[in-house]
């Protein structure tokens, strides 16, 4: 049975389709303004709603989860030669639903419920597309998180310098649906070259939107006393390439007409 809807929009409360439609000035363009990477919104999905999606994954997708876990390598410590020259690579432990194959259990699962024709509809990028106020490209990427007691992600900047698509910035959006056991997970990241700016991701139905590569990080997700195995947040990502200057119409998801095209600069 399907508890996703196959169009995001249909999650939407009167202010998440404002932003849709570009009518929220508050949130529509928000990454073209000067220095914002990222930006968290509230009262975009409808509260019973994101309840209801949060049960399914809890129901559906548990079972099928990997870790994944790049712990803090030794040599960080008793490789180094020098005082105070430490360096440390992105670590991280959480759980993944991997979507990339459709033989895998996970997008099975993730099929049965709908949640794989929701993270491809047009209004979930138009929404990104919204926010962000570029034009992305129309595949993207999508993958599903879950993040336990103690799980984490630590700092790291999500640059590709390697990648001629992703070298001059990208977007992720991030829907966040998180157990009643959880008592607090926080997100965060840089600005003016210090990790000074912190946003709780402790929601149901809360939704990030980032400009990448910036640093942040997501710190240990903490449970209630006593409540450590129920204690899960799960999140769903969407990974979208800016579209191509040159492009033909309609090749693209656009962002809504009311919204300002950002000055042709990196990032």
């Amino acid at each position: 049975m399907k508890t996703f809807p196959s169009e995001f929009e249909e999650l939407l409360t009167p202010k998440g389709r404002r932003i849709l439609e570009g009518r929220d000035r508050e949130a529509c363009g928000a990454l073209l303004r000067p220095g914002q990477r990222f930006v968290a919104l509230g009262g975009v999905l409808d509260a019973r709603k994101a309840t209801a999606c949060r049960d399914a994954l809890e129901k559906s997708l548990r079972s099928s989860l990997t870790v994944m876990e790049d712990p803090i390598p030794p040599e960080s410590i008793w490789g180094m030669t020098e005082n105070y020259a430490e360096q440390l690579p992105k670590t991280v432990r959480v759980r993944t639903a991997l979507l990339e194959s459709r033989r895998s259990r996970s997008w099975k699962a993730a099929a049965e419920v709908g949640l794989v024709e929701m993270l491809h509809s047009e209004s979930f990028a138009a929404f990104a597309a919204a926010v962000s106020g570029r034009a992305l490209r129309r595949k993207w990427g999508i993958q599903v998180l879950c993040y336990g007691q103690g799980d984490y992600a630590g700092p790291h900047n999500d640059h590709h310098p390697e990648d001629a698509e992703a070298f001059d910035g990208y977007v992720d959006m991030h829907l966040t649906f998180a157990t009643p056991a959880v008592a607090h997970q926080w997100l965060v990241y840089s600005k003016g070259g210090h990790f000074t700016e912190m946003r709780s991701v402790n929601t149901v139905g809360g939704i990030t939107v980032y400009r990448l590569p910036f640093w942040h990080y997501t710190t240990p997700l903490m449970a209630k006393p006593g409540a450590e195995e129920d204690a899960r947040r799960w999140v769903l990502l969407g990974t979208f390439l800016d579209a191509q200057k040159e492009r033909r119409r309609g090749s693209a998801i656009e962002p809504p007409a009311t919204v300002a095209q950002p000055a042709s600069r990196p990032g």
